[in-house]
């Protein structure tokens, strides 16, 4: 396996020493060879390990890190993960304007990069933006959009978000549910799921 594979192995198995240590041994590496997506893949580890510590501060400032070698680069695929490490901590820290704008930053780049389903998730987190600022309806247009387009393509893993998504939406911040279709994305989810079942 390569550093990625193995970094990324270590992290779901909660070993963040090891992630620590294999990152900053990388970084050092990478930025004697002139790898900077070696150097950003690890900074953007050391990202998630302080996001996971509870360091949101950390975790931006490591991701804003990934982000600059990403741009002197000039390679925009380094971007998205740093990105889209910025645009979430903002939004676990409740800024969420902040948030709302680097989501947007984050589609039209992957939109850029024609990465489809990195930008329907992007657009599902945005989403959950929305609600938190009390756009309900812009929110809730932009979850109906993301389960169109996760039926329509037959993304399955997407399947349980937007079912999820949908249900927050309709409790919006009341908690009071509108009820209604929990059934209807139950169907769905069964027919995306079975192999060559259309929407």
């Amino acid at each position: 396996m390569n550093f990625s594979e193995n970094v990324r192995s270590a992290f779901r198995r909660g070993e963040t020493g090891a992630v620590v240590r294999m990152s900053e041994a990388e970084i050092e590496r990478a930025r004697a060879a002139g790898d900077p997506a070696g150097e950003v893949e690890a900074r953007y580890s050391l990202a998630r390990v302080a996001i996971r510590g509870g360091d949101l501060p950390g975790g931006a400032a490591r991701a804003g890190e990934a982000l600059e070698v990403a741009l002197r680069s000039g390679d925009r695929r380094l971007e998205e993960r740093p990105r889209h490490v910025l645009a979430a901590v903002a939004r676990m820290s409740g800024d969420l304007l902040r948030a709302r704008d680097l989501y947007r930053e984050s589609i039209a780049l992957n939109e850029s990069l024609d990465q489809p389903m990195t930008v329907n998730s992007e657009y599902h987190n945005l989403a959950f933006c929305e609600l938190g600022l009390g756009n309900l309806d812009g929110a809730r247009n932009l979850f109906a959009e993301g389960r169109e387009r996760v039926f329509r393509n037959g993304w399955a893993d997407f399947v349980p978000y937007v079912c999820v998504a949908g249900r927050r939406a309709r409790l919006g911040r009341s908690g009071s549910p509108a009820g209604g279709a929990d059934d209807r994305c139950r169907g769905r989810r069964v027919r995306v799921a079975r192999p060559g079942a259309g929407p």
